[in-house]
């Protein structure tokens, strides 16, 4: 392994519910050993990356109730390719080039798995968005 797949596989976290066996398919097993360890190093950059989409389109977020900001979140995800793109890179780019490997085999899968752990992530933290960011970033 070279030294950029080694420091990017030691800066991750460790999930200890993100086991893998030999039962699982192998999305699953990328989906625990891969995406789930990025995704949780990158939580604060992606929730300042929500904040300032808030921000970016006029804070009409903070005036929607739970269940709407909710579905706000899920459309955002969803919906938004330009937006769902740059979270896409944002994850990508802590691949190593054998987890890219794997990721282009099946990159439509992968991208569906990795987009609902963002989601979870965004919903898990929404107590984080009831603040308006006072300037933009």
């Amino acid at each position: 392994m070279n030294d950029r797949s080694t420091n990017l596989k030691s800066i991750r976290p460790i999930i200890a519910t993100a086991q893998v066996n030999d039962s699982m398919s192998l999305d699953e097993c990328f989906q625990n050993t891969t995406l789930r360890p990025i995704i949780k190093m990158q939580n604060h950059l992606l929730i300042m990356v929500f904040k300032n989409y808030i921000f970016k389109r006029k804070n009409v977020f903070y005036d929607l109730s739970l269940p709407k900001q909710l579905d706000y979140i899920d459309h955002t995800i969803n919906k938004d390719m330009k937006f769902r793109n740059s979270l896409k890179g944002m994850i990508i780019g802590q691949f190593t080039v054998e987890e890219y490997a794997i990721y282009i085999k099946n990159s439509s899968a992968l991208n569906k798995r990795m987009m609902n752990i963002v989601k979870e992530r965004l919903v898990n933290n929404i107590q984080l968005f009831s603040q308006p960011l006072a300037t933009a970033i």
